[in-house]
């Protein structure tokens, strides 16, 4: 699927998503192609598709679900995500557990900034992030 932040691609495996790739091929999932679709339009704030994170840690997968509660246009940093699953000195495993997630977008990493208000990381690169943000309103 071409996106504004270039091509896209999605795994689904037994009904559930579990990898966006970057780059990747098109899409053969009309639902999820139809979401994200929706997303660059500006047109969908939250994803409504089955996950599927059983190739995470358990630490990474808390931290992905509480990187799902960060609402569309607003942002955290890696040390407030480290807060919110209760391992506040967790700060650089938070960051590679964003730098991993394996459902960008779908589970907004994007929305994590440095302590600094600096961007940081970002899989897809500091443009696709950029724009991701700014999508959301957001202009860092």
């Amino acid at each position: 699927m071409d996106t504004p932040i270039g091509r896209l691609g999605v795994v689904v495996k037994q009904g559930r998503v579990c990898e966006v790739r970057f780059g990747g091929h098109s899409l053969d999932d009309d639902t999820a192609s139809r979401q994200l679709r929706e997303y660059f339009a500006g047109e969908r704030r939250q994803f409504d598709l089955p996950l599927d994170l059983s190739g995470v840690t358990p630490f990474r997968a808390e931290v992905l679900r509480a990187l799902m509660q960060v609402p569309y246009g607003e942002t955290t940093t890696y040390a407030g995500l480290a807060r919110a699953v209760d391992n506040p000195k967790a700060v650089r495993a938070v960051g590679s557990a964003c730098a991993t997630n394996p459902l960008p977008i779908l589970i907004p990493c994007h929305r994590v900034l440095r302590a600094d208000g600096q961007l940081g990381g970002y899989r897809g690169g500091e443009a696709a992030k950029r724009f991701l943000l700014r999508l959301e309103g957001i202009d860092v």
